[in-house]
């Protein structure tokens, strides 16, 4: 019987060129990759803690204002209104308002008014009639200058009226100095509020953790006996 005839064995195809060279960049990137999340190969930057960031200091204290009288005098905590004292921090807020004198109108419009009607019967001479012109034109020009009134609103009282006479500008000034003080010490009372809560809170809390630790501690101690069956 005649030998069948054997196919040659072909061998495999070699891989392309560009084919395994990919494989082995894979290969080189895959143990970079390793070498770089080990905690040996770290930079010695990625070890340097930031630093914590220092508290800033308090500001200073506000200076000292007062008007060119000495009536109203303001410092950090308190202000002085013709020699009455109160806390910025029982102030709610302020307010000043130019005010006339009302009795002085009457009284220089209706001196002024009798004085021209006697003139004009012949009840007065010239210099008499002069001197009542004079006096009660100052007394319109008195109650036309008239005053300022401080208002200052008072936590839980009744608000505080004073006179205080002058410029009204200047008056406006110092109640607006006033208020923005007035509003920094209320927010200064609300933050140290707030952190006395949290304080507060964070104490209840640890006494409330201690007590459940104690409790599971003395639990663990003393284990339940279970009840034996009747």
């Amino acid at each position: 019987m005649p030998d069948s005839p054997v196919a040659p064995v072909t061998p495999p195809p070699a891989a392309p060129a560009p084919v395994a060279a990919l494989v082995a960049a894979e290969t080189e990137l895959v143990a970079a990759s390793a070498a770089a999340s080990s905690p040996a190969a770290e930079p010695a930057e990625a070890l340097i803690v930031a630093p914590v960031a220092e508290e800033l200091p308090p500001p200073p204290p506000a200076p000292t204002v007062q008007s060119p009288d000495g009536r109203f005098v303001l410092t950090a905590t308190s202000l002085t209104v013709l020699g009455q004292t109160f806390g910025l921090r029982e102030i709610e807020r302020a307010e000043v308002q130019p005010v006339r004198w009302l009795l002085w109108y009457l009284l220089g419009g209706m001196g002024l008014t009798v004085v021209l009607l006697l003139f004009l019967n012949n009840w007065l001479r010239t210099i008499p009639t002069m001197v009542g012109l004079l006096a009660t034109a100052l007394m319109l020009l008195y109650g036309h200058r008239g005053t300022n009134r401080l208002r200052l609103w008072l936590l839980a009282r009744e608000a505080a009226h004073f006179a205080l006479p002058g410029d009204a500008d200047i008056w406006r000034r110092l109640t607006g100095e006033l208020n923005r003080r007035v509003a920094r010490a209320h927010d200064q009372a609300a933050a140290e509020a707030a952190a006395l809560l949290a304080a507060l809170e964070a104490e209840r809390n640890a006494q409330l953790a201690a007590a459940i630790e104690e409790a599971d501690r003395l639990a663990a101690l003393n284990p339940a006996i279970p009840d034996e069956p009747a």
